[in-house]
């Protein structure tokens, strides 16, 4: 029987490099796609009474940069962030209950009113986390950490799922569903691209990455409980092989 074919989208580094090895040992055929590359700015963050942190990709940014919380409340959005912190020998004082924007912001409302937060993201992420933590009073900055950039020739993925050679898709990032609906588009093919993921098994790392993909007119089949790498592999894997 033939492997399912599942597409990976992780930035252009070690990352994809571990994910498609990861999908390999699960038993698929990986297609490597990177729809993201790093560019950091080299700007940390101001001190602060809280430090908001939303992916490992911004701890590592950091840490390279030599960066600490110090005495600041470090909050961190999701349990892979989290443990890159950890790794990098910092304590996590907070992860909400729901790994989103809006989950931390209803985790910090009530404890930011007249308080300092820092904001340490990408320069794609959304308004919803300083507008919430403003409307709950606190004083908020926001700091651009990296920069997100699609690789010239990215866009495999797309050209394989408009000719149903597709089995499954893994996004771990609403830039990277954008990644390859920018990606198909180029290639005059977004209709049947995204008519070949809904022919396919698509999972979301997360709900924001979900809802993203949802607007597009992709189907979502599964969301982890987690937002965790390998719970998303694994339940793509699985659910493309029992449809083969």
């Amino acid at each position: 029987m033939a492997r399912a074919r599942i597409a990976v989208f992780r930035p252009d580094d070690e990352r994809i490099d571990d994910a498609a090895a990861l999908l390999d040992s699960l038993g698929a055929e990986p297609v490597p796609d990177p729809m993201l590359t790093i560019e950091p700015t080299g700007e940390t963050p101001p001190e602060a009474d809280f430090v908001v942190l939303t992916s490992s990709t911004g701890v590592d940014v950091l840490a390279d940069a030599g960066w600490a919380p110090g005495d600041a409340t470090l909050c961190c959005i999701g349990p892979s962030t989290a443990d890159a912190a950890a790794a990098a020998g910092w304590t996590v004082d907070c992860v909400p209950e729901q790994y989103d924007s809006a989950g931390m912001v209803a985790a910090l409302e009530g404890d930011v009113a007249g308080k300092t937060v820092a904001l340490a993201r990408s320069d794609r992420a959304s308004a919803t986390m300083p507008e919430g933590l403003r409307a709950a009073g606190a004083e908020v900055s926001e700091t651009t950490l990296y920069r997100l950039r699609r690789p010239a020739d990215a866009g495999e993925s797309a050209e394989l799922a408009a000719a149903g050679e597709l089995d499954g898709a893994a996004f771990t990032s609403s830039a990277t569903v954008e990644g390859f609906l920018t990606a198909a588009e180029e290639r005059g093919r977004r209709d049947d691209a995204v008519a070949g993921l809904n022919d396919a098994v698509v999972g979301a790392i997360a709900e924001s990455p979900a809802e993203t993909a949802r607007e597009a007119g992709i189907e979502v089949d599964l969301v982890p409980e987690e937002a965790d790498f390998e719970a998303l592999a694994r339940g793509v894997v699985e659910r493309a092989t029992r449809r083969e």
